[in-house]
C-alpha cells in the first residue's frame, strides 16, 4: 500500500507487527484525550464562548471581547488566575523572554534546576563569552543552575540553595530541549514545588511548558507552578493557530509580563488580535486530539526504531511529559537521511531537500525539516536536530497519527 511514497516493503510489514504490540499505549494516549477535551470543553461553556468572539479587532485593539474571551478560556484550562494569549508572542522563546525580562530585575538571581534550559533560551539569559548586549546577563540578572540526577531533582540541593532566600525566580523547563535527558512529568514538578515551598515560599517558579501541554492529565499551575509559559505553534495551536504563544498563572505577574508586552500602565487592554481569533479557539478546541496524534506518533516512531536497532527515548511505553521523540543514531548521515525521508513525506515542500546549517540562537549547525502549513509549526510532523554527537534527531508532532506514521515509515526508508 505504501510503495507509491517508496516506502520498503518490509518496513510496512515491520508496522503492522509494531502497531499490534502498541495498543496499550494507544489506549492510554486516548484516555487522557477524553479528558482534556472534556476540560477544554467546559471552559468554552463555563466562559459563554459565543459567535460575537470570533470577531477580530485591529489598531490598539482596546478591551476587545474575542481577546478577553480567549484569556479567560486559557486561565479556566490552567487553573490560573489570569492569562496573556497574544498573536504578538511570536514564539515561546519569545514568550519566556518577556516573562523572565518582566519579572527579574539587574541585581537578582534566577537558577534553573531542570539542568541548562533550551539553547534559544541560553541567548536570552547570556551564555557563553560574548553573551549579546539584550541578554538578561547584559542588564545584571544572575544566573545558576542545579543539574538534573537520574532524570530528576536534585531536591537536597535545590532545597540548600533556596533556604538563603537569595533567588527571585526558578525556571523549570518540562520538556528536554536539545538535551540527552527525559522529559520532566507533572508529578516530579509538583514533588519539587512542595519540596521548595518548605524552604521559600517567596521565590517565583516559573515552568517552561512548551510541549508539555495535554500530555498529561494536570498542567504545572494546578500542582503550585506560579506562572506557566508556551507556544501555540506547538501543542494549543493544533496546527491551526498560525501564530502566537500564552502566559498564565498569578495576576500580579501577569500583569507584568502584559506591561513588558505593551507598556506600562496599559498592559492587557491593547493589543489587536488581527484576525487570530478564531484560529486561536478552533487551535485550542482541537488540541487535546491534534496532542493524542501526537503522541502515538511519537510511540510508534520510538517502538519501529528500537525494532531496527537504535537507541530511542523515551522508550515506547515510558511515561511522558511531552510530545518529543529523540531518535540517537551515532551517526551524522543517518541523522540527515533521517530529517531528509520526513521532508519527503510532507505535504508541503516535499521536493525540498534540507541541509544542515546556521540558524540564529543556535550554536551548532542545525538540520530542520518541517514540511508545514504554518512556518515553524512543531506540532505538524516536525524533525530536527543539532549537527553533533551522537547526533540526534528530536521529532515531534503529526497533526493525526496516520500522517504520522507514514512520515516515519519513509524517513526510516530513506535511512
Amino acid at each position: 500500500m505504501y510503495e507509491q511514497f517508496g516506502i520498503k516493503k518490509e518496513i510496512e510489514d515491520l508496522s503492522i507487527k509494531v502497531e499490534n504490540e502498541i495498543k496499550e499505549q494507544f489506549d492510554s494516549i486516548d484516555r487522557i484525550c477524553e479528558i482534556n477535551s472534556m476540560k477544554v470543553l467546559k471552559a468554552f461553556q463555563d466562559n459563554g464562548l459565543s459567535e460575537t468572539h470570533f470577531n477580530s479587532s485591529t489598531g490598539y485593539g482596546i478591551d476587545e471581547p474575542g481577546r478577553n474571551k480567549i484569556e479567560d478560556i486559557y486561565a479556566s484550562i490552567f487553573k490560573a488566575e489570569d492569562a496573556l494569549v497574544r498573536a504578538q508572542l511570536i514564539s515561546g522563546t519569545h514568550a519566556l523572554a518577556i516573562t523572565l525580562g518582566a519579572l527579574l530585575r539587574p541585581g537578582d538571581t534566577m537558577i534553573s534546576i531542570s539542568g541548562a534550559p533550551y539553547d534559544t533560551l541560553q541567548t536570552v539569559i547570556g551564555f557563553g563569552e560574548n553573551p549579546s548586549p539584550s541578554s538578561l546577563k547584559s542588564y545584571g540578572i544572575n544566573y545558576e543552575q542545579i543539574d538534573l540526577i537520574d532524570n530528576n531533582f536534585d531536591i537536597d540541593k535545590i532545597k540548600t540553595r533556596l533556604s538563603t532566600n537569595s533567588v527571585k525566580l526558578v525556571e523549570i523547563q518540562k520538556s528536554i530541549g536539545y538535551s540527552e535527558r527525559k522529559s520532566l512529568t507533572i508529578s516530579q514538578i509538583e514533588n519539587v514545588i512542595k519540596e521548595i515551598r518548605k524552604v521559600n515560599t517567596d521565590v517565583i517558579i516559573m515552568v517552561d511548558n512548551c510541549y508539555g501541554e495535554f500530555v498529561e492529565e494536570k498542567e504545572p499551575i494546578e500542582v503550585g507552578a506560579d506562572i506557566a509559559v508556551g507556544s501555540l505553534m506547538k501543542n494549543l495551536g493544533a496546527g491551526i493557530a498560525t501564530s502566537g504563544a500564552y502566559i498564565v498563572g498569578r495576576k500580579d505577574l501577569i500583569k507584568l509580563c502584559s506591561e513588558r508586552l505593551t507598556s506600562p500602565g496599559i498592559g492587557k487592554e491593547i493589543g489587536p488580535s488581527l484576525g487570530q481569533n478564531t484560529n486561536f479557539l478552533k487551535g485550542l478546541f482541537f488540541a487535546p486530539s491534534v496532542v493524542a496524534s501526537s503522541l502515538k506518533t511519537a510511540v510508534f516512531a520510538s517502538k519501529m526504531l528500537e525494532k531496527l536497532g537504535y537507541n530511542t527515548k523515551p522508550k515506547f511505553d515510558e511515561k511522558r511529559g511531552d510530545i518529543v521523540q529523540t531518535l540517537i543514531f551515532n551517526d551524522k548521515e543517518k541523522l540527515i537521511k533521517f530529517c531528509q525521508g520526513i521532508q519527503a513525506a510532507s505535504p508541503v515542500d516535499s521536493f525540498a531537500i534540507p541541509e544542515p546549517g546556521d540558524m540564529g540562537g543556535y550554536e551548532d549547525k542545525v538540520i530542520m525539516a518541517a514540511g508545514t502549513f504554518t512556518e515553524g509549526s512543531t506540532i505538524e510532523l516536525s524533525c530536527d536536530g543539532p549537527i553533533r554527537e551522537p547526533f540526534i534527531a528530536y521529532m515531534q508532532g503529526g497533526l493525526t497519527y496516520q500522517y504520522g506514521k507514514i512520515g516515519i515509515l519513509k524517513a526510516i526508508s530513506n535511512m
